[in-house]
């Protein structure tokens, strides 16, 4: 299975009935399109919609997701203005947000905003939601270009938020962020615990009840 596909559909399990979510940009815009068709998920865009429906399913060319991806609003769904959409988010009103990230660490700290030395136009609304939302999950490949690890012993680029990684999900892994640091809980198909080893910076436990991730 595409390595984006695997993340989007486990990530999709984490969705209970009834949440409001909202999905950031690159990998987490496409679980949109593996929520299961008896739950039903309140997807939440900080451009000023709720109720978005999947991207690849009856897309209107006039609406676009926060990742600028056209975007169809379910029945029932509205649209709003930007003090809006913020209230929803730094007022509590999200179960969860998901995210990719550039790095994040043992400690929850996630980065996901720029890299120093290049041009970026701010930080959007990833600083809000990952203080707003009731859990934060970061959805992301494990390594970056030539194999380099993303999940760190501590983050090097500059921080979205501080602590508040619940849950990182890749296309090897699945691992829980708790106090006492990260607890790797899953792995993909055909993955070992050494592969994990050999791809992570980060220091972390192995859950005794470890299994295999299905989709």
């Amino acid at each position: 299975m595409e390595s984006r596909t695997l993340i989007a559909k486990r990530v999709a399990q984490e969705l209970k009935d009834g949440d409001v979510v909202n999905l950031g940009i690159g990998i987490p815009t496409l679980v949109a399109n593996h929520i299961p068709s008896d739950k039903r998920v309140i997807l939440h865009s900080e451009n000023g919609f709720i109720g978005l429906g999947p991207v690849e399913e009856n897309p209107d060319p006039d609406l676009a997701n926060a990742g600028g991806q056209a975007a169809g609003v379910l029945p029932g769904g509205s649209m709003f203005d930007s003090a809006m959409s913020f209230t929803i988010v730094r007022g509590g009103h999200l179960d969860a947000t998901v995210l990719g990230a550039l790095e994040v660490d043992q400690e929850g700290n996630l980065a996901n905003w720029m890299v120093p030395g290049k041009i970026v136009p701010g930080m959007g609304g990833a600083m809000d939601l990952v203080v707003g939302a009731k859990r934060v999950i970061v959805a992301m490949e494990h390594v970056g270009k030539g194999g380099v690890p993303k999940i760190m012993k501590k983050c090097n680029l500059p921080l979205t938020a501080s602590h508040e990684v619940d849950l990182i999900i890749t296309d090897l892994c699945v691992f829980e962020v708790t106090k006492q640091g990260l607890v790797l809980t899953e792995l993909a198909p055909n993955v070992t615990e050494q592969m994990i080893r050999e791809a992570t910076e980060a220091d972390y436990a192995v859950s005794p009840d470890v299994k295999k991730m299905t989709v």
